[in-house]
């Protein structure tokens, strides 16, 4: 490993341990609960998991750490799956489920309560929290905590087999009621609960908590790092006390690293939960929301969030990332691989009234101005036209140099064109502009020398392709929604305006993400069939306009 150079200090970590032959093999894991869709802050530890043991020649688990029966879903599961694959990861053989060991999870808790280091307890759920005590205040005893441990044997093999109902008695580590970690204070192993499991179906009505399962899952899998996020780190003693008293052939080490917060995004599955429940996006895939799958309909390509997260780096102090970063690495990549085409946002139609009536003329338009190997489209040209209605104004100020009365500018890959008079209706909106064309001007063909400052996009009104087009911002106006007192109100009444388009012929067909030349980098939906026109979604703008709005609130943020 001496000519790899390690970027962060979980790398070095790893890497020192090749090194010394503290491991032969990296083996990680990428252990999500199927309670909720992967968001960003999951993008980290994806590619973290996946990235270590990939580069080391190692091995990752995909595991479903499904001990919440009674939030997880196969729907749930299954949008795990689809997320990490997309992100460019692949599990092979390795996908488990904590559900998988629910048989040893339960034998290595009867081997807790032998060694009198676990108990069952009968307090009722408020009732232990009463116990708990506080961050200034030591927790009390339960008084069933010196059960015998054949009594407590036999309560947690009836337990098992159904004898008591929800909530009757829980089993507990017996570790120290006094410690200054929470953690620490007898925290319950396993709980009773009648519900269906999605993986194991109706064979348990007991099961694990979440900190026993998942450190035991690490070990019986041969994790050599268990990586986790550093609201773990008061787990850790936890983690370490189960391996300590049940002695696995396999000890994993825990290491923390900080979350991914990004800036105008909430990432707690409570509240994104709230949102779709409550009607406010239109499902966990909505384009506005901060999970994977919806950035993945919003046109995210994949290789934009892996640099995201590279550039973000791994570090052990938590930090709020602005929402440009992200957007930024989106632009990088699209800018080399999105095709350009052209599209009307707003329409404003325009007649060319010295264009021959019925005629059209096939405008050559690269694909890509940067890269020749993109090649060339042919754009029909026409004498009706649609423009952008901001591409016109009608008392314009001296510096604005696109359409104006008796103003001149370019038709991309076409004509000179100048207006001659605009027809307004009744309520004195322009509706239509009274053009002429210089037959001299088609571009490429070097007939003439003229030259105007402005050069705007067009379609041809009868080949263009009606389009709903989805203008998506952020979901919020708050840098940090997760300090507001509620979240609903920080919410952005503009994250989606929905506009009729004019697409350029060849967008009927398109089916990756393009640039909508001066506008903006768009992509099919994926997943709307709600409406019989072609749906495109806006991925990012070709400026951040938030840019010094963001700044200034990522520095009040500290």
């Amino acid at each position: 490993m001496n000519d790899i150079e390690p970027r962060d200090f979980i790398r070095k970590i790893i890497y020192d341990d090749l090194e010394s032959g503290k491991h032969a093999e990296i083996v990680t894991r990428f252990p999500p609960e199927p309670n909720g869709y992967l968001h960003v802050g999951h993008v980290m530890a994806i590619c973290l998991d996946f990235g270590v043991a990939a580069e080391t020649g190692g091995r990752t688990f995909l595991r479903l750490d499904d001990t919440n029966p009674g939030k997880e879903s196969p729907e749930f599961v299954e949008a795990i799956k689809d997320d990490v694959h997309w992100l460019g990861f692949d599990w092979e053989d390795r996908l488990t489920h904590a559900s998988d060991y629910f048989d040893r999870l339960y034998e290595s808790a009867i081997q807790l309560v032998e060694q009198g280091v676990a108990y069952v307890d009968s307090l009722s759920a408020e009732e232990i929290r009463e116990h708990r005590g506080t961050l200034t205040e030591s927790g009390r005893n339960s008084p069933y905590r010196d059960r015998s441990v054949e009594e407590n044997l036999d309560l947690f093999r009836r337990m098992y087999a159904g004898e008591f109902g929800d909530g009757e008695h829980v089993l507990r580590a017996k570790i120290d009621m006094a410690s200054p970690n929470m953690n620490m204070r007898d925290p319950a192993i396993y709980r009773i609960r009648h519900i269906p499991h999605q993986n194991a179906g109706d064979k348990w009505c007991i099961y694990p908590m979440y900190d026993y399962a998942h450190g035991m899952s690490d070990a019986y899998e041969g994790i050599t790092h268990s990586l986790c996020t550093l609201e773990f780190e008061d787990h850790r003693p936890l983690y370490d006390w189960f391996l300590d008293q049940l002695q696995p052939e396999h000890r994993p080490r825990q290491i923390e690293f900080s979350r991914l917060n990004l800036a105008y995004t909430i990432t707690s599955k409570r509240k994104l939960k709230a949102l779709v429940d409550e009607g406010v996006v239109s499902g966990w895939n909505d384009p506005r929301m901060p999970t994977i799958s919806g950035m993945r309909r919003r046109g995210y390509p994949p290789a934009a969030l892996r640099e995201f997260v590279k550039r973000a780096g791994v570090t052990k102090k938590d930090k709020l990332i602005e929402m440009g970063a992200l957007e930024t690495c989106v632009r990088d990549v699209l800018g080399e691989t999105a095709p350009r085409r052209m599209a009307v946002l707003r329409p404003l139609k325009i007649v060319l009234t010295n264009y021959p009536e019925g005629q059209v003329e096939l405008m050559e338009a690269m694909n890509h101005p940067g890269n020749p190997d993109f090649g060339t489209r042919e754009l029909p040209f026409s004498r009706e036209l649609w423009i952008e209605q901001d591409d016109f104004m009608e008392d314009a100020p001296r510096k604005f140099f696109r359409l104006k009365p008796g103003g001149e500018v370019r038709l991309r890959f076409g004509y000179i064109i100048r207006c001659d008079e605009a027809i307004k209706n009744d309520d004195g909106e322009v509706v239509e502009l009274r053009c002429s064309y210089d037959p001299d001007t088609r571009s490429g063909t070097g007939t003439s020398d003229r030259k105007v400052k402005g050069t705007i996009h067009w379609a041809s009104c009868a080949h263009a392709v009606d389009a709903s087009v989805r203008l998506y911002d952020r979901l919020f106006t708050d840098a940090n929604p997760n300090a507001a007192e509620d979240f609903h109100k920080v919410l952005n009444p503009g994250s989606l305006e929905i506009v009729a388009a004019k697409l350029e012929p060849s967008l009927a067909s398109v089916d990756e993400a393009v640039q909508f030349e001066r506008l903006g980098y768009f992509c099919r939906d994926s997943a709307d069939d709600t409406v019989s026109t072609h749906v495109f979604n806006r991925i990012v703008t070709l400026r951040d306009s938030w840019a010094k709005l963001e700044k200034q609130a990522m520095q009040q943020q500290g």
